[in-house]
């Protein structure tokens, strides 16, 4: 395994990144199997685990803890904050209470005494960054939390604010002037068929030094194969029923092209598509390490053989003629 550091910071990752969102009740209910999940993920040199207080309702962090117990110091180990974990006005956002409350509760479900990587989950327009920033770097200072990190997503999703790549420059020289601590990575998405983050944050990421760790690079099963043209929707899990839904509407219809090219593309490659798709993410230079989010062993050894994939000058060619650099086919 080729280990990376962390954008300007020290510590090194895996160039996979694990992912637990699919643990719990959100995708794999089988606690035991999800924790040989974490072994298997381990034992191939997997030393990054990226989870959050909001997956499964603080479910995923609860089988992470028990995952790693033993195994701590192997784990650079990252979980998130923002989303709502109580019915109360308080049980989530940025602010002072909410973050210290809701780091308290993972370290917890963790069964940890440190947070490697402490990710705000997305911006809270309702907090000032003051507040945000001295808070977190109050965590930093106390031993709780080593890193922190900033996660975003490309467009506008009801409840969920994005965060630009201006706003992120800012907290950069609102730490600097006030001596808080700095965000040391980004968490966008980013797959052959959303390419947006190419444009600015990227690049900003590049020029001021953050480590960028990509969610969604099989876009929720789109590119692992498992929706196709004309076929209906296997509604298997959760996340293919609900927040999928029909793939046979016609607003579907471009990224269903997109995805029968690319497995073209995989095809001459001699490799299964969501392997190509996981080893081309890997390729952009400001790329540091690539979430996978396996819900069953199967899954997870497909997503390891993404390592082993190499692509010829014509092959990305072909990617770029299909989605081109910067856009996405949504």
């Amino acid at each position: 395994m080729e280990y990376r550091n962390l954008g300007a910071a020290g510590v090194k990752v895996s160039p996979l990144c694990l992912g637990t969102m699919m643990f719990g009740r959100w995708g794999n209910p089988d606690h035991a199997d999800a924790v040989r999940i974490v072994h298997r993920a381990l034992d191939a040199g997997i030393n990054f685990l990226d989870t959050a207080n909001v997956y499964s309702h603080g479910e995923a962090e609860e089988i992470v803890g028990r995952a790693i117990a033993g195994r701590r110091q192997q784990v650079v180990l990252a979980t998130k904050v923002w989303g709502a974990m109580g019915p109360g006005p308080n049980d989530r956002g940025l602010s002072r209470k909410a973050i210290q409350e809701q780091c308290e509760a993972s370290l917890r479900r963790l069964g940890t005494d440190v947070i490697d990587l402490y990710q705000i989950h997305r911006p809270d327009p309702e907090v000032p960054w003051d507040e945000t920033l001295s808070a977190l770097s109050d965590l930093v200072r106390q031993g709780k939390v080593r890193y922190l990190g900033c996660s975003t997503n490309d467009r506008a999703i009801p409840g969920q604010p994005r965060l630009p790549a201006w706003e992120i420059v800012e907290t950069l020289a609102l730490a600097e002037r006030r001596g808080y601590e700095r965000f040391t990575a980004l968490q966008p998405p980013y797959s052959l068929l959303r390419r947006t983050m190419e444009s600015e944050h990227f690049p900003m990421c590049r020029r001021h030094g953050l480590g960028v760790m990509v969610w969604s690079p099989l876009e929720g099963g789109f590119l692992a194969g498992k929706y196709r043209r004309g076929e209906p929707n296997p509604k298997d899990s959760p996340r293919a029923a609900q927040w999928v839904g029909d793939t046979t509407e016609p607003r579907f219809e471009p990224r269903l092209a997109a995805v029968e090219a690319l497995s073209g593309v995989a095809g001459e490659l001699g490799v299964a598509l969501p392997e190509m798709a996981l080893a081309w993410t890997l390729l952009h230079p400001a790329v540091t390490s690539t979430i996978i989010g396996p819900r069953t062993m199967a899954q997870l050894e497909g997503n390891l053989r993404a390592l082993e994939v190499t692509f010829r000058p014509e092959d990305l060619r072909r990617i770029d003629e299909i989605v081109a650099p910067e856009t996405s086919v949504l």
